[in-house]
């Protein structure tokens, strides 16, 4: 078994990150602790170690998805001929909705007096996460060359290192040339967009607590996140009649049912807008 999983292994490492690789590595070390060191691939032994080891919904269907993603290896490399993960079902998980804004919310935090030593700098980075769908590890690798004001358009590096272009509007552009002409340090290294006082590209961190820092000014909760005004840009975008795979293009997903979760979003939305405004709305 420790052959088979260690070249598993091997045939991933260039294209998975470290924390996955520690994952799928734990999760077939326990395999190979069951099977006594054997190679036994089949459906039983996969449903005891599941029962085992899968202690939470959450938990077994990482381990399932590990299984799975071994399987596949192991077919293509001609170990086995079927999968014998197909007969086990993954846990049902209630899927939690990403927290946004509503568009008052988002108004206060973003037309409020300057916040904190850096204010100009600070709104451009609130301003075009929120206008273009970044996420923190996206806006702090952005560089100079990457912005277009004439077509207001970003290059984006995402997950994986995929290219995508997306867009921002007059207000991220107004803070961004606001920016670049008063306070953006020279960057010592490459061409950083945003930059600390000494010139160094800005950490994801950073970012976060500049959020944070200015959601905490308005009253917002205080686990207002770079994530969450990313969120926010979906759920507007769709309240406003965009369509789910321009929504799924400008964050940059590979498959639309992960955009689709915010059309439950915009659902809840409604619904809590018609509750609160048709006469019988609300439960008396």
């Amino acid at each position: 078994m420790d052959q088979h999983i260690q070249r598993f292994l091997d045939h991933l490492r260039a294209r998975k990150s470290e924390a996955t690789m520690r994952a799928y590595g734990a999760d077939l070390s326990q395999l190979a602790e069951l099977t006594g060191g054997h190679f036994i691939f089949e459906t039983d032994t996969l449903r005891r170690y599941l029962r085992k080891y899968g202690s939470t919904p959450r938990t077994r269907a990482r381990k399932l998805s590990t299984l799975r993603t071994f399987s596949k290896y192991l077919r293509s490399t001609k170990v086995i001929d079927r999968d014998p993960t197909e007969p086990l079902e993954a846990p049902f998980r209630r899927r939690n909705l990403p927290k946004s804004l509503n568009q008052p919310q988002a108004a206060n935090l973003l037309d409020q007096q300057d916040v904190g030593r850096t204010p100009k700098r600070d709104r451009a980075i609130l301003e075009l996460i929120y206008s273009a769908g970044l996420r923190a590890a996206e806006t702090v690798g952005l560089d100079l060359p990457d912005l277009n004001f004439n077509e207001q358009s970003l290059r984006v590096v995402g997950k994986g290192d995929k290219e995508r272009v997306t867009f921002f509007g007059g207000a991220a552009a107004r803070a961004l040339q606001d920016y670049i002409e008063g306070e953006r340090q020279t960057p010592v290294a490459n061409d950083a967009l945003f930059t600390n006082d000494k010139g160094g590209r800005l950490t994801t961190r950073t970012v976060q607590k500049i959020v944070k820092r200015w959601a905490l000014a308005v009253g917002l909760p205080p686990d207002t996140s770079p994530h969450t005004l990313r969120h926010t840009f979906a759920t507007h975008l769709l309240d406003g009649g965009a369509d789910l795979k321009t929504v799924q293009q400008l964050l940059g997903h590979t498959s639309l049912a992960t955009t689709q979760i915010y059309t439950h979003v915009s659902i809840e939305r409604l619904h809590e807008t018609v509750q609160k405004a048709h006469p019988k709305g609300k439960d008396h």
